[in-house]
């Protein structure tokens, strides 16, 4: 097995640095993080896919090594600078859950720089959340503006890593213990007052009938409804898309199932 080197590096784009990593050789598969992880959520499939194509991954916004911008930004915005500035004309996407929200958009935004598209449990832009999901987004908000942030943290754990359905003690400990230490940084990365989101407009749910591509899209078997119904949406509205839903897991379907997610990837890559 090929061992290439990593080359990191920051990309000062939108007014604030961007922490990526890329190695390999070949075609170019670009990895997005969900939510609740950053750049490391990625490390079993970067070692495989490093082997047959060139793969790079970063940290989104507030995430990771990755900081927020002074000012307005758009996250999609994000992967165009990073493929213009190593040389990319086109590369294969794939994004779990939030990340794949920003896959999506970036997809919408910059089409012919997406040669297909890979979700994990996506977002998806303009969908309106769940009154599970509002809930959550309301306990975390008061739990961080108590400085909870062990609290805020276990709380995203118990819906996006072990899922309605399971206890902390049915989920990998080590999955667990590793979402746990990146979502637990997230909190702590500080976001400047006068940062402003720039949202896709019309969102990405308006404007599904623009994708033109070999999608392939995941669900876990345990994640929230929602979501669920998400990738669904996404699987009958994007023309050809393939569907697959894995067994033993709930958000997190690249970590809890590494071995099929990286196998099913690259069988869909092989044919494209």
């Amino acid at each position: 097995m090929a061992v290439f080197p990593v080359k990191t590096g920051y990309l000062d784009v939108q007014g604030a640095p961007l922490y990526y990593e890329v190695a390999g050789e070949g075609p170019t598969i670009l990895l997005l993080h969900a939510g609740i992880a950053d750049h490391r959520m990625w490390d079993q499939q970067f070692a495989v896919f490093t082997q047959h194509y060139q793969t790079i991954r970063y940290d989104l916004r507030s995430f990771g090594r990755s900081q927020v911008p002074a000012g307005p930004f758009a996250h999609y915005e994000d992967p165009a600078a990073l493929l213009q500035h190593l040389g990319v004309d086109r590369a294969h996407v794939v994004g779990a859950s939030f990340g794949g929200k920003v896959a999506i958009d970036f997809a919408l935004a910059y089409p012919a720089l997406v040669a297909s598209l890979i979700l994990a449990a996506p977002a998806l832009g303009g969908y309106p959340p769940s009154e599970e999901i509002l809930r959550l987004g309301q306990e975390e908000d008061a739990l961080l503006e108590h400085g909870d942030r062990e609290a805020a943290t276990e709380l995203n754990l118990r819906m996006w890593v072990d899922g309605p359905l399971r206890t902390p003690e049915q989920v990998n400990p080590l999955v667990r213990q590793m979402i746990h230490d990146m979502q637990y940084h997230a909190f702590t990365i500080p976001e400047p007052e006068n940062a402003e989101l720039i949202a896709l407009n019309p969102s990405a749910v308006e404007r599904l009938a623009e994708l033109h591509l070999a999608t392939l899209i995941f669900a876990g078997d345990h994640d929230v409804p929602s979501m669920r119904d998400i990738a669904q949406k996404l699987s009958t509205h994007i023309a050809g898309a393939q569907y697959v839903l894995v067994p033993g897991a709930a958000h997190m379907v690249s970590m809890e199932q590494p071995e099929l997610f990286t196998s099913t990837v690259l069988a869909f890559l092989d044919k494209q």
